[in-house]
């Protein structure tokens, strides 16, 4: 979706309020411009040939002052009635640099636009903030700007990461770093996952570092799975996951094939801050295809994941007999073909993939939003096809396959889509089931944990407290779930599952993080045993229900006790209720929404 040549304009930037500071901005703008004295463009415009380097840009704007800079737009043709000359130098800079490096004709029209139609808040929005890490690593929609994902912040974030990581391993070069990407793109800004994967890849190829770029794109689980298993220093998926259409996202991985935590979150952004510079050859993605430092992993990561999964497979021989049809739907993106292989693991038949959905499409055009979670108002066409083909059970995996939606038609001919909360309750059910039926005789039950959210349903814990293993709550995200996990791991303890409410889940450790794939059939093989027992999934739920509750909590109006981690920042606040009613209020690390939850107590 662009040329090596195609230099996206858009850069991040420091708000400024003062003229030093301002000084200071137009300085390392122009100094970042790739445009050279002797290229096409150059010759071709006569506003950069006023300007005809970096340097004699900045004296040029410094001894002009806003005039100067001004002059430019108005040259243009760009200042509205509404932006008048000087009415605000930190925005008038920012757009006259913005013009300047004209390489991405997509974005520099976007910035025409609002400049034309005197959009200021959107313009100042977009180009005097930075992306910071969420939930999810940094996200944003594609676009010109600089706080939204483009070439420039995905070069200079990943810039930053090199520095850090530089810092922290000695064999950096010799381990190499891990990148893969899923199908996102957009015409409007010429942005896709794919070539931010390049451009990702070529910032640390230049740099002598082996980089394992995935040669076609992959679920995310693959990219954790794979840093792990090639002993990377760290690793970057390029998706935004089940977000709207317009999004994309940078999601970093460490050593240890969970995602980052603070304080590598921090430090990170404090070296993207200092390398804000594009190096040589940063804009070079072409060095992916060329660079004999450039490894493609996607056949033996996809094998060795598939083993893998054979881990988690307990009854492969009835897997293979069953009757029971699958529906699967990949919601137009990258799970298709891996679900289909972890189903043929397993011993079954391939599910039967929704036709209209099971390619790429980054406009996601069959569904309002691409997110399962919604639940039956966007899984319309996989339960219209499911009760064509007699198929009792659909799968439902996000764009980039790391979250898994269940739906199971009922007696009375309705279907039930589950919760994430209800899938937690049967995982929970089965893994720990699967796990006593397969043990070793020796097997110490207190050495087994499973982990949730503090905003998820805290059935997990009732089945440990019933069961005698460990239960353990992390802060909303699975990279503090992945994070904790690792550490249970490395001493000695064995974690059997773990999830988030929004439908994320792990089982078995193979992946530090959530793996829409391997939910897939393992959910398949659960109902696939429950229908040799004339049971449903629906069935089982209830009876995890009556046999297994949680007991009334007391509180005591006087005493707080804290457990999990806080600071200033923090967005969430629990409320716990006498009756034994737990209500929590957050807002979402991935999308502009404030998220509540609530869930009570109570004997069958």
């Amino acid at each position: 979706m662009g040329d090596s040549a195609d230099v996206n304009s858009n850069l991040i930037i420091a708000y400024s309020t003062g003229d030093s500071q301002l000084d200071k901005a137009i300085w390392q703008w122009l100094t970042w411009d790739k445009v050279g004295k002797d290229s096409d463009d150059y010759k071709a415009d006569p506003v950069l040939k006023l300007v005809p380097s970096a340097v004699q840009q900045t004296n040029f704007l410094l001894g002009n002052g806003i005039s100067g800079r001004d002059g430019l737009l108005q040259r243009e043709g760009l200042l509205s009635q509404d932006v008048r000359p000087g009415s605000d130098p930190d925005l008038m800079s920012c757009l006259a640099h913005e013009l300047w490096s004209k390489k991405n004709p997509k974005t520099k029209e976007q910035i025409e636009s609002l400049l034309r139609n005197g959009r200021n808040k959107e313009l100042r929005d977009r180009l005097c903030r930075r992306l910071t890490f969420g939930t999810a690593g940094l996200r944003s929609a594609m676009g010109a700007g600089f706080c939204y994902i483009n070439d420039l912040t995905v070069i200079q974030s990943t810039q930053g990461m090199y520095k850090y990581l530089e810092k922290c391993f000695s064999d950096f070069k010799q381990r190499g770093f891990v990148v893969g990407y899923d199908t996102r793109g957009q015409v409007a800004s010429s942005c896709s996952s794919l070539r931010l994967a390049k451009l990702t890849a070529a910032v640390l190829l230049a740099k002598g570092i082996k980089v394992y770029l995935f040669s076609r794109y992959v679920p995310t689980p693959f990219v954790p799975y794979a840093v792990q298993q090639l002993r990377a220093v760290a690793g970057v998926m390029i998706t935004a996951s089940h977000n709207r259409k317009e999004d994309n996202g940078y999601k970093v991985y460490w050593e240890n094939g969970a995602q980052i935590t603070s304080p590598h979150d921090k430090e990170i952004l404090k070296c993207i801050e200092e390398c804000t510079e594009p190096w040589n050859d940063s804009w070079n993605e072409n060095l992916a295809d060329t660079s004999l430092l450039a490894h493609d992993p996607l056949q033996k990561i996809c094998a060795s994941y598939m083993e893998d999964l054979r881990k988690i497979s307990y009854h492969r021989e009835l897997n293979m007999k069953t009757n029971l049809k699958f529906v699967h739907t990949a919601f137009h993106g990258v799970g298709h073909d891996y679900v289909q292989l972890a189903f043929q693991t397993f011993g079954f038949q391939p599910p039967i993939p929704v036709p209209e959905q099971k390619d790429p499409d980054p406009d996601f055009s069959t569904v309002k939003c691409p997110n399962p979670e919604e639940g039956e108002s966007v899984l319309e066409l996989s339960l219209r096809l499911a009760e064509k083909e007699g198929a009792r059970v659909v799968v439902a995996t996000d764009p980039d396959a790391d979250r898994l939606a269940v739906a199971e038609l009922q007696e009375n001919g309705r279907w039930k889509v589950f919760t994430g909360n209800e899938l937690a309750a049967l995982f929970g059910w089965w893994m720990f089931t699967c796990w006593k039926s397969n043990c070793a005789k020796d097997a110490d039950v207190k050495n087994v944990y499973m982990l949730a959210t503090t905003v998820s349903s805290k059935i997990l814990k009732a089945i440990a407290q019933k069961e005698g293993f460990h239960f353990e709550d992390t802060l909303p995200g699975f990279k503090s779930i992945g994070s904790r996990v690792k550490d249970l791991l490395d001493s000695g303890k064995e974690v059997l599952f773990a999830f988030e409410e929004s439908i994320g889940f792990m089982c078995g450790t193979s992946v530090l993080d959530k793996d829409g794939v391997s939910a897939a059939v393992v959910i398949a093989e659960m109902a696939a045993y429950l229908d040799t027992k004339s049971q449903t999934l629906a069935h089982q739920l209830m009876e995890v229900y009556k046999t297994i509750y949680m007991p009334k909590v007391e509180i005591f109006a006087t005493l707080s006790l804290q457990v999990l981690p806080v600071s200033k920042n923090s967005q969430m606040i629990t409320f716990t209720f006498q009756n034994g009613c737990v209500a929590t209020l957050r807002t979402s690390g991935t999308e502009p929404k404030i998220k509540y939850y609530a869930e009570m107590c109570a004997p069958p």
